[in-house]
């Protein structure tokens, strides 16, 4: 994908570096999307979105907690009750691995099933994704590591986000957690944005807090990273654009109280936006040193994101600072007559919003050391999502940024 010249951005200072330039052409871009259900009680419409895809033994991909909740048996009765056999798969965790996605595989084979229904947060999303890779195209989930490499169209694939952030409802992403290598596996490929995504708020309200703040900053980290990437457009701008300003004015008040249906709606909405921008703008620096923390520390995903964002800010601000001008504008951030005063002031608001919603500050907080910078330095130059960073890192930048984030 090339980047669109989209909308002028403001001057920098001439005593600094300036940005590259931008093409000079308009590019021909693709918006990918699944049909997309939203709004209070969405739930219930996953029966007719299954059986519309032609499932009849569909298995359920969740997670033990979920079972606990009314969510999960409120949805098998409903598949039950319009005639679809039901299977499931539960033994899904946080940061999934590689053999709980063979598992998952296995039983999706024993029980002669013919779609996904996941109900979930990220995790379970990605490990549906995994499951359905492994049904059409066979082999070990860490050979699809990198882009386009499963070939094979997968089985039908409804996905039913039960946080706000991941986005994994809506995007072409796979993460899965190599256990050996201590890192998450970036798959990527347009096979794997979900048929159907099915958001509904009424879900969401049984999230800890902690989740609910983790999951939004990760929404929030989609949309800067989306509209810094090379890969932006004018469509993923503006759903960039639209979803930070609903996150940043809600995500406190859906942390107080995630039963909140106001507050539950509009990060559901934000999510779902970001959701859309990333995976057609792909991501920047933050995830792909996310990605290696996380499979270190087994530590949450936004939660990691929150501690390295503004770091990732400032480095590619050093050499084009425009586009945090608009993002800081999006939020309600000052602006300054030079872009790089305000790119600044924007990294120093993330600070902030992530301590109010308690946030760590620190990778150290998360079990990093200065000694596992070396590795996840190697790990986090090979991610797929360094591609599209505004700024290429050497491993001397990656590891400088690593150690300021300690």
């Amino acid at each position: 994908m090339h980047a669109d010249i989209g909308e002028a951005r403001p001057e920098v200072d001439s005593e600094r570096p300036q940005p590259r330039a931008r093409a000079t052409r308009i590019p021909v871009v693709k918006f990918h999307t699944p049909e997309v259900i939203v709004g209070p009680g969405a739930l219930d419409e996953i029966p007719t979105a299954a059986a519309g895809l032609g499932m009849r033994r569909l298995m359920i991909v969740s997670d033990r907690n979920l079972v606990a909740t009314p969510w999960y048996p409120r949805l098998a009765q409903r598949l039950r009750a319009a005639d679809l056999k039901v299977a499931s798969f539960t033994d899904v965790s946080p940061n999934p691995r590689a053999p709980e996605i063979a598992l998952g595989f296995e039983h999706y084979e024993q029980t002669r099933s013919d779609g996904i229904v996941a109900l979930g947060g990220g995790s379970v999303i990605d490990a549906a994704k995994g499951v359905a890779i492994l049904a059409a195209n066979g082999g070990h989930i860490l050979s699809y590591e990198g882009i386009d490499r499963a070939r094979i169209p997968l089985p039908p694939l409804v996905a039913a986000p039960t946080t706000a952030g991941s986005g994994s409802d809506v995007s072409q992403f796979c993460i899965v957690n190599d256990v050996d290598r201590m890192t998450k596996v970036t798959i990527i490929g347009r096979g794997l944005v979900p048929n159907v995504s099915v958001i509904d708020p009424h879900a969401l309200a049984t999230l800890p807090p902690e989740v609910a703040a983790q999951s939004g900053m990760d929404a929030i980290t989609h949309c800067i990273e989306a509209y810094a990437s090379l890969a932006h457009t004018r469509l993923t701008d503006r759903s960039a654009l639209s979803a930070i300003g609903t996150a940043w004015r809600s995500i406190e008040r859906f942390v107080d109280a995630p039963g909140d249906p106001d507050a539950g709606l509009d990060m559901a909405y934000a999510a779902l936006e970001a959701g859309m921008a990333f995976t057609n703008a792909i991501l920047g620096a933050t995830h792909a040193m996310s990605h290696p923390v996380g499979g270190l520390c087994d530590a949450a995903h936004g939660a990691i994101n929150s501690v390295l964002l503004p770091h990732v800010i400032r480095f590619n601000a050093e050499t084009d600072p425009t586009p945090f001008v608009d993002l800081a504008r999006a939020v309600g951030v000052p602006t300054s007559s030079s872009a790089f005063v305000t790119a600044e002031r924007f990294a120093d608001a993330v600070c902030e919003l992530s301590r109010r919603i308690g946030m760590p500050a620190r990778l150290s907080q998360l079990g990093v050391s200065a000694a596992h910078i070396n590795a996840l330095t190697a790990n986090a130059l090979v991610d797929a999502c360094m591609r599209t960073n505004p700024r290429q890192p050497t491993p001397a930048d990656v590891a400088r940024l690593y150690r300021e984030a300690l």
